[in-house]
């Protein structure tokens, strides 16, 4: 019976040890995963508000919550962010679509690329109520 007590210490030290590298592997991704997409729901917001608002204005706003959120890639790329309005009257549509690149650094051990491509197209409607 003395020889079973304490085989499974070694099970233990190996979960721990992918837990813990699961564990810092998350506080890397996480917060770059995170703030990716609070910018793509607030350009969704930011569309849906641009009914008498100019495109450099949208723009702005755009960049402004990316520098908020610590989103130093679409800020340094001027290609990041394309906002455009379409249609004439009193509807149309205004698309921002953000392109964009962020490397996550895993500890110089490895490095992740996430790509950012979303397009969010929400209609304009100038005279409502």
């Amino acid at each position: 019976m003395k020889r079973q007590r304490g085989e499974g210490k070694i099970g233990c030290i190996v979960s721990l040890l992918v837990f813990g590298t699961l564990a810092a592997a998350g506080y890397k991704a996480i917060p770059v995963y995170y703030s990716d997409s609070e910018l793509v729901d607030a350009c969704d917001f930011i569309a849906s508000s641009a009914a008498k608002k100019p495109i450099e204005t949208i723009e702005r706003e755009v960049r402004d919550k990316a520098k908020e959120l610590g989103i130093p890639e679409v800020l340094m790329d001027k290609n990041a962010i394309r906002v455009g309005k379409s249609g004439s009257g009193e509807a149309g549509t205004c698309t921002i679509t953000l392109r964009y690149k962020r490397t996550i650094d895993f500890y110089g051990t490895y490095q992740w690329t996430k790509e950012t491509n979303k397009r969010i197209s929400k209609p304009i409607f100038e005279n409502i109520g």
